[in-house]
């Protein structure tokens, strides 16, 4: 048997979703700058949609019924229209910093929300574990740096994301009983993304395309080819290979990644309370996971 603490070219693998992962908070923010927060999401979800697509494609289509059809639609509404709204514009009022760590709480309400459509029982450590973050959370939002009535908006509306990413997750059950993961994220994407890009049309249509310096559409690739496609391929390649646990302990990183590179490249304070408020939310994540044992439902919220 492997012993755990042998590397494998999957943990490097890893290693680089976390990288991807943990800087695209800090990127995301610096473009939102010179693009409007769902101009540039739309952009993202149109070149990541268009990637999953035809990787779909060339994996060959399953024999989709209307039924898988309405559920992936109602799914992908929630997953990812309505996530990413409260995603890009929940950081676009918030942090970087403050941002990573309340969606690396996502595990904790995906843990919630199984429990309470009675796929299984929320076990007491569990019940600490979400203690535990919520705790967490309370410091991040409620007593962190730059606490400000716009910086609290933001964080509400992550929190909103991390619900609707929950409700997506434990939804999508069923669904990932009966085709993969690809299928199952691409499809959902696709019709959650036919929404979102629609309504963002207007105002790419006055945008002063240049204006927008060259990083901004390298951001854009980044965040849509790296962060939402790469990642996600080595993350369901690692949860075959290696398994969900050993895999889920990299994501549990993520949000500390996404905040030493905050601090280099934003200039965002890291405070005693946001210190103790990670390690809280990191440590319920932790402990829910663990009591989870192997099973796992999907990643962690997209980033």
């Amino acid at each position: 048997m492997r012993r755990f603490s042998t590397l494998t070219p999957i943990d490097g693998l890893l290693l680089l979703m976390v990288l991807i992962w943990g800087s695209n908070f800090s990127l995301i923010k610096a473009a939102l700058v010179h693009i409007p927060s769902q101009q540039f999401n739309a952009l993202r979800l149109t070149v990541a949609t268009a990637v999953f697509l035809c990787a779909v494609t060339v994996k060959g289509w399953p024999a989709i019924p209307r039924r898988d059809w309405l559920m992936m639609a109602g799914i992908g509404f929630i997953g990812h229209f309505v996530y990413q709204l409260c995603f890009v514009g929940g950081l676009s009022l918030s942090t970087a910093s403050n941002s990573s760590l309340i969606l690396g709480v996502s595990p904790v309400a995906v843990a919630v929300a199984s429990a309470m459509a009675g796929h299984e029982r929320l076990t007491k450590n569990q019940m600490i574990g979400a203690v535990l973050s919520v705790g967490g959370i309370y410091f991040v939002v409620g007593t962190g740096a730059h606490f400000s009535g716009t910086t609290l908006a933001g964080d509400l509306i992550t929190l909103c994301g991390v619900g609707c990413w929950a409700v997506y997750t434990v939804a999508s059950r069923a669904l990932l009983e009966r085709y993969t993961p690809l299928v199952v994220t691409g499809v959902t994407m696709a019709l959650g993304s036919a929404i979102y890009v629609p309504a963002a049309i207007p105002g790419m249509l006055t945008m002063n395309v240049g204006a927008v310096p060259v990083w901004v559409w390298v951001a854009v690739v980044f965040s849509s080819f790296l962060a939402l496609n790469v990642a996600y391929l080595i993350w369901y390649t690692a949860v075959q290979r290696i398994g969900n646990i050993r895999t889920s302990v990299y994501s549990n990183v993520t949000p500390l990644v996404a905040i030493t590179v905050a601090a280099t490249f934003l200039g965002e304070r890291i405070t005693m309370t946001t210190l103790v408020g990670a390690a809280a939310i990191l440590g319920g994540v932790f402990v829910t996971r663990k009591a989870a044992g192997a099973k796992a439902e999907g990643p962690p919220a997209e980033e």
